[in-house]
């Protein structure tokens, strides 16, 4: 086995501790790799941090317009939402930074795959199935599972070696952040009944404090990916990062969420996804408009299907392929544009409008110009109703009594 391991590195308190670790335990070289997927961090610092702290080499890749071409835009079509409040921005980038770490780790010649992820996450399932998957003959190492410390273990392991960490001890959150969103848990957010304190927000305003006045935007959609912001041309990263500012300033992403994680344990997520919130709401009220009855309620299936299987780190399979087909497909008309009112924390749709659009003025309205034959309801009524009355006929289940009451009233 080669003598090198390729680190996905964060700079934060496991990934820097497993750096020394690896090279204590397993006597390897660490190559650390970053993967920017809209993280807004110093990445020069980074690569500093990893080589002080033992790496052989450090390097950053920037995988933004991957991460929004291929990963977030399939997510946003399909409208993957993971038990109705997860918009999936940390399960969307793992099989993307797997992707990288194995592409770095055959051209660097190593034969194992490092990353910081504990035995009671979701993304350790998300990195090795990954890594299994694309690369099958190369070995994986899991430090953070391995070692057995607990957090404050490690922080102290941390300060014994002289690692810098980011975190002091007893205020602790887990932070993990990418264009799409932040994902925040640890500390006092393990309880439930607490209310997260306001330090864990950084895109967010306090809806409180937001504005008082009511902004309004308008996302324009080609095929069921966002082209323009209020009419100018804004596409890929630049897009989203505009709308987190936007969305953020007045309050809203915040999302409070106890969900369900794959390793079979409930866990209490806080998540700010201010652009994610704001397109997933405009996909879908242009969806709402485009798409027949059937369409819409069939594709309600796979995107829950979708969600679930990007939250479980199937992203590179067969089945995933198969669902994205079907997504493509039906994105075919989904083009127009939709209003946005943002307002202390609220996100509301006010306006769409699309030249595939399957509503019919004409057949709505009960004004002047109606073309809605009504003489042909008691026909459809009969006909709709026929199977319930036929049964009710030859198998009675309803009795329907007599109710007495005052003259009069």
């Amino acid at each position: 086995m080669s003598d090198k391991v390729v680190l996905a590195y964060s700079g934060g308190l496991d990934t820097s501790v497993a750096v020394r670790w690896i090279k204590e335990k397993y006597d390897m070289d660490v190559i650390a790799v970053t993967v920017d997927v809209g993280n807004e961090k110093d990445f020069g610092a980074i690569c500093e941090k990893a080589l002080k702290v033992g790496a052989v080499k450090a390097t950053v890749i920037d995988a933004r317009n991957d991460f929004v071409d291929d990963y977030i835009f399939p997510m946003l079509k399909a409208g993957a939402i993971y038990e109705g409040a997860y918009p999936l921005a940390t399960s969307l980038a793992r099989p993307l930074i797997a992707l990288k770490l194995i592409e770095v780790a055959i051209a660097e010649g190593a034969g194992t795959i490092a990353h910081g992820c504990t035995g009671k996450g979701n993304d350790q399932v998300r990195f090795e199935i990954a890594i299994n998957t694309l690369a099958p003959s190369l070995k994986i190492i899991a430090p953070a599972r391995e070692w057995g410390m607990t957090r404050e273990e490690a922080i102290q392991y941390a300060k014994k070696h002289g690692i810098p960490v980011p975190v002091q001890s007893g205020h602790a959150y887990s932070i993990d952040e990418n264009l799409w969103g932040r994902s925040i848990e640890s500390g006092v957010l393990e309880d439930p009944w607490v209310e997260p304190p306001a330090e864990v927000y950084s895109w967010t305003k306090s809806p409180a404090d937001a504005p008082q006045l009511p902004a309004y935007c308008e996302i324009t959609f080609e095929k069921g990916i966002p082209v323009a912001l209020d009419g100018n041309p804004v596409v890929g990263a630049a897009m989203i990062c505009r709308l987190n500012e936007l969305a953020g300033e007045h309050g809203i992403g915040r999302i409070d969420h106890v969900e369900n994680r794959l390793v079979g344990i409930k866990s209490r997520e806080i998540y700010e996804a201010p652009a994610a919130v704001l397109l997933l709401a405009a996909h879908q009220a242009l969806e709402d408009l485009t798409l027949s009855k059937d369409q819409a309620r069939f594709k309600a299936k796979v995107s829950a299907e979708f969600a679930d299987l990007i939250y479980d780190g199937l992203w590179f399979t067969a089945n995933r392929l198969d669902m994205s087909a079907y997504i493509d497909s039906t994105q075919r008309f989904v083009s127009g544009t939709v209003r946005l009112k943002l307002h202390k924390g609220t996100c509301s749709v006010v306006g769409r409008k699309s030249p595939y659009s399957l509503y019919s003025h004409s057949l709505a309205t009960y004004e002047k110009g109606d073309k809605f034959d009504q003489s042909d309801a008691p026909g459809f009524i009969r006909l709709f109703g026929l199977p319930a009355k036929t049964q009710a006929e030859s198998q009675p289940l309803f009795k329907v009594t007599e109710k007495h009451g005052e003259e009069g009233k």
